[in-house]
């Protein structure tokens, strides 16, 4: 590559804070780090959240670099060739000044972009920041602005759904399903290299069967309607999730859909059903304050303070609960696992370092976590766990992710197909007829 073909990324804080690797990702490039991220970085040196550790190995990288005896114009990554450099001077240029006039982190970012844009006219410049309105500023002085992009998946219209609906199927086909453990694919054709754990509901005029495609006895084979815990399926897709849910042989299954279509309430009845082939059941949930704010500002110790954030989870519990009397057995083991801690709902922090042994971790509102997230509670499965994440991909309360870059979007796209792994998107709401109406009306 010839000098003015190397662009010049300049990094914001965000996309440190989402992906500590990020210093790699940009090919034979140079990065430049202007020291208001550093500055800030400085605040997430201490803390537990994924985003505290992040700041802490890049600033680490980012040593080990600036040690390099082969550096140059800063430090050589040891990835690539690009050259990484910490912009220190800070200077207001005239024209961030008089368009950005109130001095703060963001707006020192900016002019740092701004004036290697200057400096460098033979060269592309581009500012990478995971905040809309810090791109919207940049472009407003003619900078080159862009989101991170290297987790994004682009085709989100074509994500797997988990099912799909195959007519004019054989009869006799949809006969000896019902009577027979499955049939193999070659006898299939209309189901050609299915998927792994994929679904389908196999119709022919009146006849129809819901069945999937078992990858570890290569057949497709008939899904019935399991009960889980007293909760019965109502459409299709749940039956198709509950089937997932039960099967210890998968291990990793997300549930994505919208409000009210029934995600968390399936995998914690599932997860119920199956209670006696765990050690314990972890329901929990990531924790985004309401407009960012950080836990501290609320009343209270610090049960009070995550009670909110939890209470939809002791919902989805109560449901189940309420379907039994109180002398009933199964209402009885409820409230015996949750004073043994056999059943613990818990913010999703409290969880992270740990190794999972035989569990039964459901994460919900996954939608907000990062992919690195998502990476790193899949890792904590030790022998014997399998991890539930539900979500809606439409609801994401982060504000640095949508529904391209989220860690719920990301896994289904990356596992689609592994045998250890199940998908079902979750179409038709089933709380009440009222929800149903809003959430596609309003």
């Amino acid at each position: 590559m010839t000098s003015s073909t190397i662009k010049i990324f300049i990094l914001d804080t965000n996309v440190i804070l989402h992906d500590a690797t990020c210093i790699e990702q940009f090919e034979d490039n140079d990065v430049a780090i202007p020291i208001s991220v550093l500055e800030e970085l400085d605040q997430f040196k201490r803390g537990n959240e994924q985003i505290h550790y992040n700041a802490r190995e890049f600033l680490r990288r980012l040593d080990e670099m600036s040690c390099d005896p082969a550096k140059t114009n800063g430090a050589a990554s040891q990835e690539s060739e690009s050259k990484i450099r910490v912009v220190v001077n800070h200077n207001w240029h005239k024209d961030v000044e008089a368009t950005l006039q109130e001095d703060s982190p963001d707006h020192r970012i900016i002019n740092c972009a701004y004036k290697l844009h200057q400096q460098n006219r033979d060269r592309l410049v581009v500012l990478i920041s995971k905040d809309t309105n810090m791109r919207l500023k940049a472009r407003s002085l003619g900078l080159q602005a862009e989101d991170y992009a290297t987790d994004k998946i682009n085709n989100i219209s074509q994500i797997y759904a988990g099912s799909r609906l195959v007519d004019d199927i054989r009869s006799e086909i949809i006969d000896a399903l019902y009577s027979s453990y499955g049939i193999v694919t070659k006898n299939l054709p209309e189901l050609e290299n299915p998927l792994a754990n994929e679904n389908f509901i196999l119709r022919n005029g009146k006849k129809s069967v819901l069945a999937t495609y078992n990858p570890f006895e290569k057949k497709i084979v008939r899904v019935d309607g399991a009960v889980a815990f007293g909760i019965k399926p109502r459409n299709a897709e749940q039956s198709f999730a509950l089937q997932i849910l039960m099967e210890k042989r998968i291990q990793l299954v997300s549930l994505s859909g919208k409000a009210g279509t029934g995600k968390t309430l399936l995998a914690l009845a599932a997860a119920l059903e199956c209670r006696t082939e765990y050690k314990q059941i972890f329901l929990s949930r990531p924790i985004v304050p309401l407009s960012n704010r950080d836990l501290g500002f609320l009343p209270g110790d610090i049960q009070s303070k995550l009670d909110p954030y939890m209470q939809p989870l002791y919902d989805n519990l109560s449901v189940i609960r309420h379907q039994f009397k109180a002398s009933n057995k199964r209402a009885i083991k409820i409230n015996e696992m949750l004073e043994q801690e056999k059943l613990l709902i818990t913010p999703l922090a409290y969880i992270r370092g740990r190794s999972l042994q035989k569990a039964y971790f459901i994460v919900d509102e996954a939608q907000n976590l990062t992919p690195h997230e998502v990476k790193t509670v899949i890792t904590r499965a030790g022998e014997g766990t399998k991890i539930i994440f539900t979500g809606d991909i439409n609801q994401i309360d982060h504000p640095y992710l949508d529904k391209h870059s989220n860690g719920l979007t990301y896994l289904i796209s990356r596992m689609k197909g592994q045998e250890i792994f199940g998908h079902i998107n979750l179409e038709k709401g089933e709380r009440s007829e009222l929800a149903e109406i809003a959430s596609n009306f309003l």
